[in-house]
């Protein structure tokens, strides 16, 4: 394992540990068995780093969801968006630390232009990803860089990242995902209504 991936694990680990905002570049080095200019060198700062640990942990996290929505072949796209949103919120005890480092490096983004330029840079690369399983779940030839497809992407993302946001400050009351299918049939049946 390089420098690269020794920083990158020492990073996740300690988001896991300490919390964005309480990390050290010589905790890192500490961690990794690095030494400083390797995360200049690899990353260009500390705070790039910790984002891209925090970026690789919610990939890890996106592709076990993607598995989870597209493992039963039958499901149509409204059952494979709240089995996404059940297997979201079953796994957002285990990832209360990330969450709550990353909560922490989105208030640092705020006043750090390059660091909110990678985290939508993040954003825009999950939203392809999940614009391709929308696009495999749509089917008849659906292509994942179609609006409709970007669209429901966005969507999908956007009720996660709500969930997980209302889940770290209320876990009782955040909807489960039965609420959600049933608002979206909701919406769908007003919107479509049959004759």
């Amino acid at each position: 394992m390089g420098h690269r991936e020794q920083l990158l694990a020492a990073a996740r680990t300690l988001l896991e540990e300490q919390g964005y905002a309480h990390i050290t570049a010589r905790d890192l080095v500490a961690a990794s068995g690095t030494n400083l200019a390797s995360i200049g060198y690899h990353f260009g700062s500390k705070a790039a780093l910790l984002n891209a640990a925090i970026e690789a942990s919610f990939e890890d996290w996106a592709a076990q969801l993607a598995d989870f929505a597209m493992s039963d072949p039958d499901a149509t796209p409204l059952q494979r968006a709240g089995a996404t949103w059940v297997a979201s919120l079953e796994g957002l005890p285990a990832r209360r630390r990330i969450l709550q480092s990353y909560v922490e490096a989105l208030a640092q983004a705020m006043r750090v232009p390059e660091l909110r330029g990678q985290i939508a840079a993040h954003y825009d690369r999950a939203r392809a990803m999940v614009a391709e399983l929308v696009a495999r779940s749509i089917g008849a030839g659906a292509k994942p860089d179609e609006p409709r497809c970007r669209a429901v992407a966005a969507l999908v993302i956007a009720a996660c990242d709500g969930l997980a946001m209302q889940w770290m400050l209320d876990p009782d009351g955040t909807p489960k995902a039965e609420d959600l299918v049933a608002g979206l049939e909701a919406v769908l049946a007003a919107s479509f209504p049959s004759d």
